[in-house]
């Protein structure tokens, strides 16, 4: 049988009562003059036996509390005593066997024979019946499980202990009350069901069928400060008959059991966000994503200022440690990031909750805007926490500090409203591992922004931030990096101002990305501009330039060759392409050592590749480079670039030299938008497997009233000509000013290749930035700077020119040299 069936054919009167228990009436002499059946079924004799007969004989007057209690047999029948007044006694049957049962008497006073009647009952059936009224009992007093009978009108008119303590008040002063009125801010929060008590109990009385487990929501009137969750239960009450008597519930709170899952999701939502970016105010704003409105209603993130710029701060002293307020979140109320320096305009301050930073027309409203930096007044939880270096909770205001390691990285302060409950340990606990992570998460980020830091203080070291402008070219360049992380590479770029007015163009790629190839292609474009310093031909630079990273590459594969073969910055493969433009003659050198040939548009719109012989990468070594000589209009387009922006995964590199040429074809755009649209076209989205230079540049000329350039016999009358026709041309440009220091040069320049070489000499002034004065002739010998002796006859000359200039070198050609040199303008002010 099951206990559903056995508790509906349990008689809940009791073995006890008289109209289902043995009876027996007895006279004075205690002689039995009634039996009833019941008597007759316990024991076993009809009334003609025992009628007339002492009681004794089958039930002695004396209980036998020594005898044995025999197990019961019902495992619901506990041992418990007697019902009060009754009282264990041995009968025995008609077949001769001891019955242990239970019996209770009562006096009939009045006429008659009859003085005393016995009720008996089997001893095991009494206490079945006493385990169920303990059950009752305990369901009634002990249980957590709050119990309560409504009506059919849905009135209360029973409820045990539990309910009771809920509600705070005794049974008496809200019996007859329904439910809703009792917990009329709450609501149920499974779904599927009405939100309502009065709804869920009517869906009961008209369905019959009981409703488990649903979720309410609510605050009992002994607690109504906290938010409590029941499991609640309903079912419907009816007579033997069906006719329906009114709602049972039963509650239990799960309160704690709902926190710790709130707090299990709020921990998965931490791990979801946190952490996710390598930025110290994304990661700071993450905690107060995560945190409001779930645990606290208002969250600030504060960071010490050496955190922001990827420092540690001191270990010491971290009372004194000066912090920015770096995030903000309140219920209801947008988030903010705030940058630092950044703040909101100055409002008649309030005062705010304790422990709030100390500010100058603070907002009336928490974080409306925080205006860092922020400091907060001796004796403030944020203070206390920053002293101590642990966590500080002060009401409703709980302060943990940001660790990562020994140092304090800063402050994260959760507040409640005033309404709201304090925080317990769980969410002590909770808070502190919110914080660690997030404290992890931010060193991270702060570890990241000093590499990032240094790799970009590095790269602006290595690229040309700013490019003068030139007299030779008008220009315009990008710069793309395939590690958008740390932000360098290997490929670079490079525009070299040279002598007579000429530039010097150059890009390059080193194998790799990041750190090392950045370094590699740093070494490589230094070395680039120290050579077309000296006014070597791109042919003769790129042979010296892979003569020396080929030494470079054998002294470092000598040095760490035996390091398990690791070694990642061998420089063999670095491509380079370097130009020589003249605005003067409007030609343009060029040579290049493995690297793609540049792109060429005319003036017209055409766009070419020139058939430059290629040359092997850098550092093979023993393979000669071919320089090629073209000649630029006016306003000729030269592009150079490097192979990531034109080769890719997804299509081979003549489509996207294809593609280049069509971008470039424009004549209307200018140099910027050909940048843009090359990149945009190129590389959808600015992302690219490999790093990415372009440099275009379109040319222009001297105007030829800039130039003068005269030819002069080896004789020694042509110094005093030079001067003759020096001076006269500077005071056709109007400057006179510079003619003495001119005909001291121009003088010591002609006397020098008159004496020293052969053949006709050439004289060569240009008005650009600076005056360039040139002097060219067929020997191979160029002049040296010395220091003459007291007695020395010569060798002042070229030291007194070096005084007088800002520059003075030689460029070498295939038929001599060329010594010039360069003179500042006078000052206009």
């Amino acid at each position: 049988m099951s206990a559903w069936n056995a508790a509906q054919s349990a008689d809940f009167r009791g073995p006890l009562d008289v109209t289902r228990a043995a009876t027996v009436v007895v006279d004075a002499q205690d002689t039995v003059i009634g039996w009833s059946p019941a008597a007759e079924e316990l024991l076993g004799y009809r009334p003609h036996d025992v009628v007339g007969q002492p009681l004794g004989t089958f039930l002695p007057a004396r209980p036998a509390p020594a005898l044995p209690v025999p197990p019961a047999e019902d495992s619901a029948a506990a041992p418990v005593g007697p019902v009060r007044g009754s009282e264990i006694r041995v009968a025995r049957h008609r077949d001769g066997r001891e019955l242990f049962v239970a019996a209770a008497v009562s006096a009939l006073p009045g006429p008659g024979t009859a003085e005393r009647v016995l009720v008996v009952t089997e001893l095991k059936d009494l206490r079945a019946w006493e385990a169920r009224l303990a059950l009752l009992h305990g369901l009634a007093t002990q249980s957590p499980v709050g119990l309560a009978i409504y009506d059919t009108d849905l009135r209360l008119t029973w409820c045990n202990t539990a309910y009771e303590l809920e509600i705070g008040l005794p049974f008496a002063e809200f019996s007859g009350l329904r439910a809703d009125e009792l917990y009329s801010g709450g609501r149920f929060v499974t779904q599927g069901y009405p939100h309502t008590l009065d709804a869920v109990m009517h869906l009961v009385l008209d369905t019959g069928e009981p409703i488990l487990d649903l979720h309410f929501l609510g605050r009992p009137p002994s607690d109504p400060e906290t938010d409590h969750l029941w499991s609640c239960s309903y079912y419907r009450l009816q007579d033997a008959d069906g006719h329906v008597l009114g709602v049972c519930e039963d509650a239990f709170d799960i309160s704690d059991r709902y926190r710790a899952q709130q707090r299990l999701a709020l921990l998965v939502e931490a791990g979801r966000g946190i952490g996710t970016a390598l930025d110290v105010l994304v990661t700071a704003e993450k905690i107060t994503e995560v945190a409001v409105p779930e645990f606290a209603d208002t969250v600030t993130v504060d960071l010490a200022r050496s955190v922001l710029e990827g420092e540690v701060p001191a270990t010491g002293g971290s009372a004194a440690m000066a912090l920015v307020q770096v995030a903000c979140r309140s219920a209801g109320a947008a988030a903010e990031a705030v940058e630092p320096g950044e703040g909101g305009p100055p409002e008649t301050g309030q005062p705010g909750p304790p422990g709030q930073p100390v500010q100058r027309g603070e907002p009336p409203e928490q974080c409306r805007r925080p205006l860092p930096p922020v400091e907060y007044p001796p004796g403030s939880p944020q203070d206390r926490s920053l002293s101590s270096g642990g966590l500080v909770l002060d009401d409703t205001t709980l302060v943990v500090p940001l660790r990562a390691g020994n140092s304090v990285l800063g402050l994260v302060t959760f507040v409640r409203g005033a309404d709201a409950a304090t925080f317990d340990n769980g969410e002590i606990a909770l808070a502190d591992e919110l914080v660690a992570r997030t404290a992890v998460s931010i060193d991270n980020a702060r570890r990241f922004t000093r590499e990032r830091t240094a790799a970009l203080a590095l790269q602006r070291q290595l690229l040309p931030q700013h490019v003068p402008r030139q007299s030779a070219v008008d220009l315009a360049y990008r710069y793309l990096p395939a590690d958008d992380l740390s932000g360098v590479g290997g490929d670079w770029f490079d525009v070299i101002p040279l002598s007579g007015t000429r530039v010097g163009l150059v890009v390059g790629d080193v194998v790799g990305h990041g750190l090392q190839a950045a370094a590699t292609m740093g070494r490589l474009r230094t070395t680039v501009r120290a050579f077309a310093q000296m006014d070597m031909a791109p042919d003769e630079l790129l042979t010296r330039l892979d003569d020396l990273v080929g030494q470079s590459a054998e002294e470092q594969w000598g040095e760490l060759g035996t390091l398990d073969g690791a070694f990642e910055d061998v420089t063999t493969g670095a491509t380079c392409l370097y130009a020589v433009y003249d605005p003067v003659s409007r030609r343009c050198v060029m040579a290049r050592a493995g690297h793609l040939p540049p792109a060429v548009v005319h003036p017209d719109g055409r766009v070419s590749f020139p058939d430059l012989p290629a040359g092997p990468p850098l550092g093979l070594g023993g393979l000669p480079f071919e320089s090629m000589e073209i000649e630029l209009p006016v306003g000729s387009l030269l592009a150079l670039f490097t192979d990531g922006l034109v080769e890719a995964r997804d299509r081979d590199i003549d489509h996207g030299l294809d593609t280049l040429a069509r971008v470039l074809g424009d004549r209307q755009a200018s140099l910027e938008e050909l940048c843009d649209r090359a990149v945009a076209r190129l590389l959808p989205g600015g992302t690219t497997a490999d790093d990415t230079a372009l440099l275009l540049v379109r040319t222009r000329e001297l105007d030829t009233s800039q130039v003068a350039e005269w030819e002069l016999p080896a004789e020694p009358v042509a110094p005093g000509r030079a001067r003759e026709l020096a001076t006269a041309q500077l005071r056709q440009w109007g400057l006179d000013e510079l003619s003495f220091a001119t005909e001291l040069v121009v003088s010591e320049l002609v006397t020098n290749a008159v004496r020293y070489a052969g053949g006709p000499l050439h004289l060569r002034l240009i008005r650009d930035r600076t005056l360039l004065c040139e002097v060219a002739d067929t020997g191979h010998t160029s002049p040296h700077l010395r220091h003459s002796g007291d007695d020395d006859e010569g060798g002042r000359g070229l030291f007194i020119v070096a005084q007088l200039v800002q520059r003075w070198g030689t460029r070498y050609t295939r038929s001599g040299k060329t010594i010039w040199t360069e003179l500042a303008f006078p000052s206009t002010g």
